[in-house]
């Protein structure tokens, strides 16, 4: 148990099955999927079978009835592949779209949307961020309009995860015209509704296995049932989900970081420089161990955070602490890992280049560096 009281043995053999996973059934495949700008869905069917997708959802809900800390293991490893994309597109699929449908939906919705998602059956993504709406939930424009027989849904949505292929949407939308954080509801939309109309697909700086979609939706009919949870509760629901957003992104950064830092040490044992190895430098040394120092630091504070929310807590201070710091950190890691290799680690013969370019978004998806820090910072108490 190296990290008690978080883990156990079985913590550990999880740890191990995903990442022999990992070594035999992701990474030799990622480049090609970066080259083809998304992951193929029978991989999502094979994560569904082994139990990854649902892996701290309830038996009821077709989960495995694991803990929450199973679920920052396997964001941890899934990290290990050396890209971003397929392990963010897994993380919507169980961690961003599906939570607020076990925690506000009804039996029905489970059976029909949960279910299939955390077998790997339906391709689900999060419909939050506007083209002028993003940090801002509280201003988004899209509008449900009811009707006699249910909604009518008019507006975009952008940087949708998932969205070239899902077969439904976790959808904020404005159910009234009253101002701000008022009047937002949840919806689960079927994408092959009339109306939906994919109008982009995002070419992006990173994340490339993972494929993201510019949607617009035209007077889309959905029935009453369609509404997921209470009616004007969505900024509150969706505030709820965005936390575990977040800490499930911390747990793949601290991955990410110390998968680079792995490939910086060996490169660094292994590489000869004016007759000597690299780690025999002590500017290369000393770097090395500042980032282990560092990757530690943010792993305790990350934990920490998971341990009050697998109680049932909602530290959301914590949680923006964990999101903040590893974000940083690993940007700082890997970018100082891809130094470490030089040249090597500038071509795409290294993983350390797709994960430079993937580890950026952190800092910005799921909530920026700098609400991180608004949101810090009104907790403690420091706006006046």
């Amino acid at each position: 148990m190296p990290y008690p009281p978080y883990f156990t043995e079985d913590h550990d053999q999880f740890r191990e099955t995903v990442r022999k996973f990992v070594a035999t059934e992701v990474t030799p495949f990622v480049r090609d999927w970066e080259e083809a700008g998304e992951f193929p869905l029978s991989l999502l069917r094979r994560m569904g079978e082994l139990g990854f997708l649902g892996v701290h959802y309830p038996a009821e809900a077709g989960g495995q009835g694991a803990d929450y800390f199973m679920s920052v293991v396997l964001a941890e490893e899934l990290a290990r592949c050396g890209a971003g994309g397929f392990p963010m597109a897994m993380a919507v699929q169980s961690e961003m779209a599906t939570p607020p449908i076990w925690k506000f939906g009804t039996p029905e919705q489970i059976e029909r949307y949960l279910k299939p998602a955390l077998a790997g059956e339906k391709l689900a993504c999060l419909g939050i961020t506007e083209p002028n709406h993003g940090s801002d939930v509280a201003s988004i424009q899209t509008r449900a309009r009811r009707e006699k027989e249910g909604w009518v849904i008019r507006g975009s949505k952008v940087f949708i995860t998932n969205g070239p292929r899902a077969d439904f949407m976790t959808l904020l939308a404005r159910t009234t015209d009253a101002p701000g954080y008022q009047g937002l509801s949840l919806f689960l939309l079927d994408l092959n509704r009339s109306g939906v109309k994919m109008t982009k697909r995002l070419n992006k700086v990173g994340m490339r296995s993972s494929d993201t979609a510019l949607f617009y939706f035209d007077d889309v009919r959905v029935p009453q049932e369609a509404l997921l949870g209470e009616e004007g509760r969505g900024f509150y629901q969706i505030m709820w989900e965005l936390q575990g957003e977040r800490l499930i992104a911390a747990a793949g950064a601290v991955g990410s970081a110390q998968y680079a830092w792995e490939i910086a040490q060996n490169y660094a044992r292994k590489r000869q420089v004016f007759g000597h190895a690299l780690q025999g430098f002590q500017t290369i040394t000393h770097l090395l161990a500042q980032m282990a120092t560092e990757i530690e630091s943010v792993r305790q504070l990350t934990y920490r955070a998971a341990w009050r929310f697998a109680k049932g807590e909602v530290p959301t201070q914590e949680i923006a602490m964990a999101k903040l710091a590893t974000a940083q950190t690993a940007y700082e890691v890997i970018d100082r890992s891809l130094q470490i290799l030089g040249g090597h680690g500038y071509v795409s013969d290294w993983p350390i280049e797709r994960m430079w370019r993937d580890i950026r978004l952190n800092r910005i998806g799921g909530g920026t560096d700098e609400i991180m820090k608004e949101i810090i910072s009104t907790t403690m108490g420091l706006k006046t």
